[in-house]
């Protein structure tokens, strides 16, 4: 059993357990990354995320 809470990605609830006891589907950490200045794929990030805009027109 984990320390940490996670979060089931398919139902949403949150648990301590390495997989959903009520789905049992695969768990994740529901905190985002960790931000690095030195972060070598956040243009890459940011250049998705900008292209992804454009197509709906919000950019």
């Amino acid at each position: 059993m984990s320390k940490t809470i996670l979060s089931c990605t398919f139902c949403h609830r949150y648990t301590l357990c390495p997989i959903c006891p009520s789905c049992h589907q695969k768990v994740v950490s529901p905190h985002p990354a960790k931000y690095s200045p030195l972060d070598k794929y956040g243009n890459y990030r940011r250049e998705t995320r900008k292209e992804e805009l454009q197509k709906k027109g919000l950019y």
